[in-house]
């Protein structure tokens, strides 16, 4: 384990007196993205922790290289795990600064090529980091996700997930859908590109994170169930009561976003989900429109009806209009 006082290759030999391949690999080694995954976990100190972290280093794969950051967020020290002897992981320290500065400490440190944003009380199935080596060899999508399941506070299953969607997925996000980041991996690069999690919106900055990576390349799934999400409210560290209007902070962001209206025509693939991003359009007009936003909340209104060529006569329109989104 390494911690936040220690640079990562504080316990590398001195450069001096090696041999020559041995700089080179030393050299690449510092290099963000030489690994394959980076998992980050924000951590308040809770029980489960040692699980999570278990369940990304007893991973059966050998095929590259990856490492697990645990980020204590916690306020107090760690209870010592044996765990924290791998060399696969590192813990960093930030002090009560909630999860979004959590995991965006843990991404600046991060040598993977892809991130994995995984909660301290959820955990990767076994196979799931073979299986999206597997996925990463035959796409050059920047989103990579599988299946999932989703358990209670008594770790009893509630659902099972596999979502069929590939490509340019921005309106399915538009229309309040997610895809969960605990079943993805996303290119570390273009995290970092879009600007990484938002502190002002915790408790839905993973889905506020996912509509700005749609904006900006393609998303590729599999069949492979590759994690377990625990729900419920018990125990959750989220403001419950603020979820909705966040949510709505963040789908403004992206639909202010230039192109966003072009993504969002062309995702929508069938007159259903057309009818869903009109109504996110028509749902952020009267937002603004409370707000005294008249102009922008006319310019939705347009997008609205823009959205809406060529369905206007398809079946299954209506249907998208009637559903209400998050």
């Amino acid at each position: 384990m390494r911690c936040c006082s220690c640079s990562p290759d504080s316990r590398s030999r001195s450069s001096r007196g090696v041999s020559r391949v041995d700089r080179r690999e030393y050299s690449r080694r510092r290099r963000p993205g030489w690994m394959f995954c980076s998992t980050v976990i924000p951590t308040i100190g809770r029980d489960t922790l040692a699980r999570a972290v278990n369940s990304v280093l007893d991973q059966e794969f050998s095929a590259a290289a990856f490492e697990v950051i645990v980020v204590n967020d916690s306020g107090k020290p760690l209870r010592a795990e044996p765990w924290q002897s791998s060399e696969r992981v590192t813990v960093l320290t930030t002090q009560r600064r909630e999860r979004s500065v959590a995991r965006n400490a843990g991404a600046a440190i991060a040598r993977g090529r892809f991130l994995h944003f995984l909660d301290d009380d959820d955990v990767l199935l076994p196979g799931a980091l073979a299986a999206f080596w597997q996925l990463s060899q035959t796409t050059g999508a920047i989103w990579l996700y599988g299946a999932y399941e989703t358990v209670d506070n008594d770790g009893n299953r509630v659902n099972a997930f596999a979502p069929e969607l590939a490509g340019n997925v921005f309106a399915w996000l538009v229309a309040g859908e997610s895809i969960p980041l605990q079943a993805s991996l996303v290119r570390a690069d273009r995290v970092r590109a879009v600007g990484g999690f938002d502190p002002e919106l915790v408790g839905v900055e993973d889905r506020d994170l996912g509509r700005r990576l749609a904006l900006d390349g393609e998303v590729a799934g599999m069949s492979a169930s590759v994690a377990r999400i625990r729900v419920g409210r018990l125990g959750s560290t989220t403001d419950w009561s603020r979820i909705a209007e966040l949510d709505r902070q963040g789908r403004e962001k992206a639909l202010r976003e230039p192109g966003a209206l072009e993504r969002a025509r062309d995702s929508a693939r069938s007159s259903y989900l057309r009818g869903r991003v009109c109504r996110a359009y028509l749902a952020s007009a009267g937002w603004n429109a409370r707000r005294g936003g008249l102009l922008v909340a006319a310019r939705r209104v347009m997008c609205a009806a823009i959205a809406l060529v060529p369905a206007r006569t398809q079946p299954g329109l209506s249907r998208g209009l009637r559903v209400a989104n998050q």
